[in-house]
């Protein structure tokens, strides 16, 4: 095979990759196209004309029925109450797993093998395995029907992939930087606020941003620990445009949906070069 065969070849090859890509990629993205654009449809066309991406006529009676809210609550303060739980929420888990992370990453204890060992453990069981012992642990702390099941535990670092995340980071980090702040007089503290931490950035925006993801869209949290409904975050408060037992509003629905996924769509745009450093970098040994 001469070179002008194999660039041929190579060139085929790159197209056919280009090609699956873009038909993958335009797979996953035609069902959040496709709750965008009924979101501008009435909700009784919604289904009948679900084989047409494009609304016959545009409306946006659906976001104003949608913002509306329920019994005089409006939506605007479920957004603010998964705005508190997922901002509070990822400073806890930041914090706590920084400190974590560092104790991992640069101290030496004893029994510090079998906790790591632990830590991995934890990462591999399943929530559903804990929502009942934890359910009646919060109960009788009397948390149930606050926010505190939602965001307390977090300050504790109880999410070991975001200690490993880090722990990995810090320990790309030469420890000659640590040697050299112990010769000028600091401590641990004073090489981890000082040192390690600045230098943390990619590893922390990172963790912060799936933090803040996964405390957004969590929805069976709210669902076990939550009563009242002017407390429901958006991920709860979107069933309630589902009624079994009488018409549902479907329109509404999409229209608040779309909406609740802006925030995640914002903090990805803005911050998503910090993102692809803080995974390229936290594999790698100073």
């Amino acid at each position: 095979m001469n070179r002008g065969e194999i660039v041929k070849t190579k060139n085929i090859r790159t197209v056919v990759y280009h090609v699956l890509v873009c038909g993958f990629g335009l797979a996953m993205l035609y069902p959040l196209c496709w709750m965008f654009m009924s979101s501008f449809k009435e909700t009784s066309t919604i289904f009948t004309t679900a084989g047409s991406l494009i609304p016959e006529t545009f409306t946006l009676e659906n976001y104003t029925n949608g913002w509306r809210g329920f019994a005089g609550v409006s939506f605007g303060t479920f957004f603010k109450n998964s705005l508190f739980i997922a901002v509070v929420g990822t400073i806890g888990t930041l914090a706590s797993s920084a400190c974590v992370a560092y104790g991992f990453a640069r101290c030496q204890f004893r029994g510090k093998k079998i906790l790591f060992g632990a830590m991995l453990a934890s990462m591999m069981l399943p929530g559903q395995i804990l929502m009942v012992p934890q359910y009646l642990w919060y109960e009788k702390l009397g948390w149930v029907g606050s926010f505190s099941p939602l965001i307390v535990p977090f300050f504790f670092a109880i999410q070991g992939f975001f200690v490993y995340l880090m722990m990995n980071f810090i320990e790309g980090i030469p420890t000659e930087l640590d040697e050299a702040a112990k010769i000028d007089g600091c401590s641990y503290y004073g090489i981890f606020f000082r040192i390690i931490l600045p230098l943390m950035a990619p590893s922390l925006i990172t963790g912060g941003i799936f933090s803040f993801m996964w405390r957004w869209d969590d929805f069976m949290s709210a669902l076990l620990y939550i009563n009242d409904a002017a407390m429901y975050p958006v991920a709860l408060a979107l069933k309630l445009f589902c009624d079994p037992g009488s018409s549902s509003d479907y329109g509404a629905m999409f229209a608040m949906a779309t909406l609740s996924i802006v925030p995640i769509v914002l903090i990805f745009i803005f911050f998503q070069k910090y993102l692809a450093d803080g995974i390229a970098t936290s594999g790698l040994k100073g």
